[in-house]
């Protein structure tokens, strides 16, 4: 019995320009898994990610904990600082709007959470944006 879903739309074979771009950049092995996985999906807007299979799904997605503890500070140290400048400022700004909306509501202590938050919307985010750089060569704003 094959294990495939006969109802899933096709996968699109990379194309060799996007597997030898990835295959010769200067990233490690993981990366380049990482990478082939995000390609597999449809780029960085994963629009065939549910098509993929359980692993590919975990390497296109993977949770990038270098990202969660360090957050700028990683975007920086892979040449992102665009992107690191940017997200940190639109978090600072929303964790102070969401702060003082909490203190005046008298939830002041549930505060000291956002940081989790932040954090993990740099972890998220983290291997997408290194595709993007990478792969794509595009370290725009956000």
């Amino acid at each position: 019995m094959s294990t495939q879903n006969p109802y899933a739309p096709p996968l699109a074979p990379l194309t060799g320009a996007e597997a030898g771009r990835i295959e010769a950049l200067p990233v490690s092995d993981s990366w380049k898994r990482r990478f082939q996985a995000i390609a597999q999906a449809g780029g960085p807007r994963l629009p065939a990610f549910k098509s993929l299979s359980a692993a590919d799904r975990r390497q296109a997605m993977a949770f990038n904990i270098l990202a969660f503890l360090f957050g700028p500070l990683y975007y920086l140290a892979k040449g992102m600082w665009r992107r690191a400048l940017s997200y940190t400022l639109l978090a600072l700004g929303a964790v102070t709007l969401i702060i003082m909306g909490l203190d005046a509501v008298g939830y002041g202590d549930f505060a000291r959470f956002l940081a989790y938050g932040v954090a993990g919307v740099f972890a998220m985010r983290a291997n997408l944006d290194f595709y993007k750089s990478q792969v794509l060569g595009d370290n725009g704003w956000l």
